[in-house]
């Protein structure tokens, strides 16, 4: 690979808000810093923009071209895309989508998403497109899928020619301009349109499956492919390292910090314990060793010779903004020391560092927006 070049996450939330804590260590002396590791990735640092996310056009974003110049200005280079493929397909709305349908490419819809991608490159940003909705899967609840992406050949098949179409599209753009995130946090589902069903890592040769295949369909010298965790984004996927293939992980832990009172993740947000970093929350002590701990297993990969990137990150509004921001410092800490780059979920929103509807911050006026500047700050520092 060149040097050059919301969701559902309660299982998620349950299984890192569990993870063991330990021995407070200061990033600054963090038993993981060496040298700088040479990761084959580059550390790109920017922001998720949710203008394709819903599979429904009329419920999508508003766009301003001057997120884009606002962030250049910042120092930000990078702009992950999460794309609903229903958002871009003609089909009667009003009933569940059949097979037949999902090859129905709008070419107005898809030209809306290919102008984005350009008025990134204007401003110098790299852009990276990602089905976060599938054909067959997805980790979000509120759209019928007519298949399932990892048991039906079909759904594997339109898939590729989903990738087909956007690698196409972009044929001639260089790995500098824009990469191709296969498939937004895959993990099993007993129900796949129930949004608190169980979730898990998917078997490892399945993954491998679909990764050949999406990658034999995009990749061209030109194209850079990379593929989120298995199990929501959390774990690396051992069974795709000799693909030539990228890896992204998540900054999501612990969930109790991260998902604080989150409608999606937590059914009964009353009784949760009140976030604190570093501390005791409920029945473990949250600190920078559990931190360590999760990204141990990437900056491994790294040494493997394998790209890695923080495709997601964040923190959604009803945590403590102090808790927040002291967590989140001790996290870009750690990705920084590894040479780890990463996205914000989201630029503007509950996650994001303008109009997040926090009641605790004292915004400033940024072009009639509400800017959260002690969160951009610490960004820019990382």
């Amino acid at each position: 690979m060149s040097d050059s070049v919301k969701i559902n996450r309660r299982s998620f939330v349950k299984k890192t808000s569990l993870a063991a804590g330990g021995i407070l260590v200061s990033p600054k002396v963090s038993v993981l810093k060496s040298n700088i590791l040479k990761n084959p990735l580059p550390r790109w640092r920017g922001f998720n923009f949710l203008n394709f996310f819903s599979p429904d056009p009329s419920k999508g974003r508003a766009f301003h071209e001057d997120y884009f110049k606002w962030m250049a200005d910042w120092g930000f280079d990078f702009v992950r895309l999460p794309m609903a493929y229903p958002y871009y397909l003609k089909f009667d709305r009003s009933r569940d989508i059949t097979p037949n349908k999902i090859r129905k490419i709008d070419r107005k819809a898809t030209d809306r998403i290919e102008n984005v991608v350009y008025l990134a490159h204007k401003h110098g940003l790299h852009v990276s497109l990602n089905l976060h909705r599938a054909p067959g899967f997805c980790v979000n609840a509120g759209f019928n899928e007519p298949y399932n992406l990892w048991e039906d050949q079909q759904a594997l098949d339109d898939f590729c020619l989903h990738w087909k179409f956007w690698a196409k599209r972009f044929k001639n753009v260089s790995e500098g301009k824009i990469s191709f995130d296969l498939l937004n946090e895959p993990c099993t589902r007993e129900d796949m349109n129930d949004q608190f069903s169980k979730r898990a890592a998917i078997p490892g040769e399945l993954y491998r499956k679909m990764a050949i295949a999406a990658s034999e369909t995009i990749r061209n010298p030109n194209h850079l492919i990379i593929a989120d965790g298995n199990n929501i984004g959390s774990e690396v996927i051992p069974e795709i390292t000799d693909l030539n293939i990228g890896q992204s992980c998540r900054g999501y832990n612990p969930g109790i910090i991260s998902h604080y009172k989150a409608p999606w993740v937590f059914k009964d947000s009353k009784n949760l314990p009140i976030p604190k970093w570093p501390g005791q929350v409920g029945d473990q002590y949250l600190s920078v060793a559990m931190l360590e701990d999760m990204y141990k297993p990437w900056i491994d990969l790294i040494k493997q010779g394998v790209g890695v990137h923080c495709g997601e990150c964040g923190c959604y509004n009803k945590t403590p903004h102090d808790v927040f921001l002291a967590w989140f410092e001790d996290l870009m800490s750690i990705l920084k020391i590894n040479n780890i780059g990463y996205a914000l979920w989201e630029f503007d929103g509950t996650f994001g560092i303008l109009n997040s509807g926090r009641s605790d911050v004292n915004y400033e006026d940024w072009y009639g927006h509400k800017l959260d500047r002690k969160l951009l700050n610490l960004l820019m520092k990382y």
